[in-house]
């Protein structure tokens, strides 16, 4: 990560409010799984691909938690500072709408996580008949290529292809997704060939990305709100490591999660306390889930077969 989160006191917040608010253009409120997120910007670009990435909420909600995205000669480049009494984010000079969108997602589940007992999940979530299967692990092992991958199998669906709320039910996991359109990699079109045109060359932004409706290639009825999550599938790239696969215990997958960081690097405040509910939290995911480990040192085509293989879904045998 290239950034750093810096808590700032609700005085120092409001300094910064009051310094930027004269430079807001555009004030867009969004829900973000029950959440009212307001983004306060005066990029006409930025606007747009928040407003194709996430749900519109209603203009006279009261928003919960507030983002000021701007260019600000004082501060460094991938400048984030964060007051977590009013749930308030300043992004200054941060050019990547990656970091802009998770941050967007955190602040919801730092809202959620404390008074509503519903926890973020940096990972993609796909429904397999009925049944959640949830690809994590660290950056670059392959979660996104993975995840699309397994939408070629029609009894697949998907709830997120990168960050997911879950409560715990009883015995159970109940996962569910918030984002209308999700943000892809030019590059995915290179490996599954289904997803060429879904955007135009000229649509992704200088990272290689863009806000693209998959409905298009998937189906409107394949874009799901929920899940119950059963299987949790840790990806990671080691050509050190021989084995392919390898199925964890909940104290060693715990123990993996812990040290990664949860596998997401976007959280905004990570105090004691917060990592603390974080950890029983995924102390009783993991208590009613299923998981594996999974090395990617293959190509994506093989790697794929193992997560199916792993997961039940008929194998592609398309070239």
């Amino acid at each position: 990560m290239a950034y750093q989160v810096t808590l700032i006191t609700p005085e120092e917040k409001d300094r910064l409010a009051a310094r930027f608010m004269p430079s807001v253009r555009y004030e867009i409120k969004s829900e973000i799984y029950g959440c009212c997120i307001k983004l306060l910007s005066d990029d006409p670009v930025l606007k747009d691909t928040w407003q194709e990435n996430f749900y519109s909420m209603s203009q006279n909600i009261r928003s919960h938690g507030r983002m000021f995205v701007f260019r600000d000669p004082e501060s460094p480049p991938d400048s984030v500072f964060y007051d977590s009494k009013t749930r308030t984010v300043f992004l200054f000079n941060v050019g990547y709408y990656g970091w802009v969108k998770s941050l967007a997602l955190s602040l919801a589940g730092d809202i959620l996580e404390e008074q509503h007992a519903i926890f973020s999940m940096h990972g993609a979530l796909v429904d397999i008949r009925g049944s959640g299967l949830c690809l994590t692990g660290t950056s670059g092992a392959g979660k996104t290529t993975q995840t699309y991958g397994l939408l070629k199998d029609p009894g697949t669906r998907i709830v997120s292809d990168d960050w997911f709320f879950s409560r715990v039910f009883g015995p159970e996991i109940l996962s569910y997704g918030s984002e209308k359109n999700f943000y892809i990699r030019q590059d995915l079109e290179t490996v599954w060939k289904e997803y060429g045109g879904l955007v135009r060359a000229d649509e992704y932004d200088r990272d290689g990305r863009a806000v693209a409706d998959i409905r298009w290639v998937i189906g409107k009825g394949r874009l799901l709100p929920m899940t119950t999550l059963r299987t949790v599938i840790i990806l990671k790239r080691d050509p050190s490591d021989r084995n392919a696969v390898q199925s964890l215990n909940p104290d060693t997958a715990l123990d993996l999660f812990t040290e990664h960081r949860f596998f997401n690097p976007h959280h905004l405040d990570s105090s004691p306390y917060k990592m603390a509910i974080r950890t029983q939290y995924l102390r009783d995911l993991l208590n009613r889930t299923t998981v594996y480990e999974v090395n990617t040192t293959g190509t994506p085509a093989e790697t794929q077969r193992l997560i199916r293989s792993l997961a039940a879904i008929p194998q592609d045998d398309s070239p």
